[in-house]
């Protein structure tokens, strides 16, 4: 069977000048509907028709067909009819299939599907569409009437195929001068994506962004022992792409249930062999690990699956760094490696800290806010729960917030009896919490970096040997830190200093808290992994 596809393309673009041979993604814009006539399984012939000089020789560099157009073809009142039977009519084939130049979002696979469906249901035409059911009016004497019954969600609507321009497939005996319509037709229905046709320059914008998103995939785990804040951050990456990323996790290590309530595609995978499968299958574009340690065999069996993919590493402590090609780690303060870039210029804050502002100094303690992540593996938690239950706090406010890993979670909720303590776990909104606090006693991870953000005077203790290696919860940047598990008595004796200070000694903290640039930090990540 011969299949014929026939691309249009006049050089006069009143809308979008030279719109044809503009780049788009660094290509031509009808490089893509020519690549996918190339690509197709099956089509046999491709002729462009054309008056554009410079597009002839774009068909040519591609090695396929290209016929001058004649001038009495060119003009605005010349039907697409015409035009595609000029070509048609001196090739002996079965079918003529009309390929805009201006759809460069469709797929080969979805051109074909097209063809494989006006084939196996004899059909005269097929026609893509798009089915954008809409709540619409329409004008009937005179006036604006609507064109449903009743409103509805627009999920619930009737179908409503709008032509998309992208192609036609007809039967060739049916092609004229006037038509390329049978009695036999059918539409077929292409994503949203694949149904952008350039008409105006916010087309080309948006076709633009298209082009150059990234097949993305993160790799996370989280739990009671490594924390949580990897899955956190993970979730705030994944929103920042201008696609869905798929998020692994390994289910020997990491309860689904870490991630909440999102709609990112989460996928478990049963160890680094699946992982790796997976990938090789999918073969992203970037390529994010944020699992704390990797391997060099890792890497490196990693790189060989998905060799044209980047490699970006957070927070990461093994000798993996050497074979990544970007390494964020903001909870560190320096590195010798160029491609390793640490310290607090590269935390990445949730959105949601960005609607608050600092807190207000108050003349005096009031309320203090207690968290130590997601896990607490050191159970700072109790021990703090012991010390504020006691009568000699009884005039402040504590509220004390457990991560989604903590342990025992009952037995610490038992500590609401007390009218001065509110023990609250996973909660949704922390910015809140935190905003009504004056100051807070938190770890050395990720919640400290969020206290930052909103001026919250703080005394932090590491969890691990590892948090003691993090820089930024330190004395010279407006926390007072007391080490890996203090004793009750320093930890007590530190919270009464904190009680006490006056409104000018916090409002000292603060300034050191608020002089760093943290809310940018998201910026800057994104910034250096779409410049890979």
């Amino acid at each position: 069977m011969k299949i014929l596809a026939v691309i249009p393309a006049r050089a006069g673009s009143k809308g979008v000048p030279n719109k044809n041979i503009r780049l788009v993604n660094n290509k031509p814009l009808i490089y893509y509907s020519i690549k996918n006539a190339i690509d197709s399984r099956y089509i046999t012939d491709i002729v462009v028709t054309t008056d554009s000089p410079e597009i002839e020789v774009i068909a040519k560099q591609m090695g396929v067909g290209y016929k001058h157009r004649r001038a009495e073809l060119c003009g605005d009142s010349i039907t697409l009819d015409s035009v595609i039977y000029d070509v048609a009519k001196d090739c002996a084939c079965d079918y003529v299939v009309t390929m805009q130049p201006t759809s460069p979002t469709l797929r080969a696979e979805t051109l074909d599907h097209a063809i494989e469906y006006a084939i196996n249901n004899n059909l005269d035409t097929v026609i893509s569409v798009i089915n954008q059911p809409h709540l619409s009016w329409r004008e009937e004497n005179g006036k604006k009437v609507p064109n449903y019954r009743e409103r509805l969600n627009r999920q619930y609507l009737p179908a409503q195929y709008n032509e998309t321009g992208a192609f036609v497939v007809s039967r060739r005996e049916i092609v004229t001068e006037k038509t390329r319509i049978g009695e036999k037709i059918d539409v077929f229905e292409v994503s949203e994506e694949e149904a952008v046709d350039i008409d105006n320059f916010a087309d080309l914008h948006y076709v633009e962004t298209i082009l150059q998103n990234k097949k993305v995939a993160i790799y996370v785990n989280g739990n009671n022992k490594r924390g949580i804040g990897h899955v956190y951050r993970a979730l705030e990456l994944a929103d920042e792409f201008y696609t869905k990323p798929d998020i692994y996790y390994d289910i020997n290590q990491t309860d689904v249930r870490v991630f909440g309530r999102t709609t990112h595609n989460l996928i478990g995978v049963d160890g680094i062999g699946e992982l790796l499968n997976l990938a090789r299958e999918k073969q992203y574009d970037i390529f994010i690990n944020d699992i704390l340690t990797t391997s060099i065999d890792y890497m490196i069996a990693l790189r060989q699956a998905i060799p044209k993919a980047k490699l970006v590493n957070f927070e990461d402590d093994g000798e993996g760094i050497y074979k990544a090609d970007l390494v964020i780690n903001a909870l560190y303060q320096n590195s010798e490696l160029n491609y390793v870039k640490t310290g607090e210029d590269y935390y990445i804050s949730s959105k949601l800290f960005m609607f608050y502002e600092p807190i207000q100094i108050r003349d005096s303690v009031q309320k203090v806010f207690i968290s130590f992540g997601g896990a607490d593996p050191q159970n700072y938690s109790d021990r703090l729960l012991k010390i504020i239950a006691q009568d000699k706090y009884a005039d402040k406010q504590f509220v004390v917030v457990l991560g989604r890993a903590k342990k025992n979670i009952e037995e610490l909720m038992a500590y609401n009896q007390f009218k001065n303590i509110e023990v609250l776990y996973d909660i949704a909104n922390m910015p809140e919490i935190m905003t009504s606090c004056d100051v807070a006693v938190t770890s050395r991870g990720r919640t400290g970096y969020e206290l930052a953000v909103l001026g919250i005077p703080a005394f932090a203790m590491a969890q691990n040997q590892r948090e003691e290696k993090h820089g930024f919860v330190s004395n010279e940047n407006g926390f007072t830190y007391i080490g890996l598990n203090p004793s009750d008595h320093i930890i007590e004796s530190t919270l009464d200093l904190y009680l006490s200070l006056s409104k000018e000694e916090r409002q000292a903290f603060q300034d050191k808290l608020l002089s760093h640039d943290l809310r940018n930090g998201r910026k800057r990540v994104m910034g250096l992994i779409n410049s890979l």
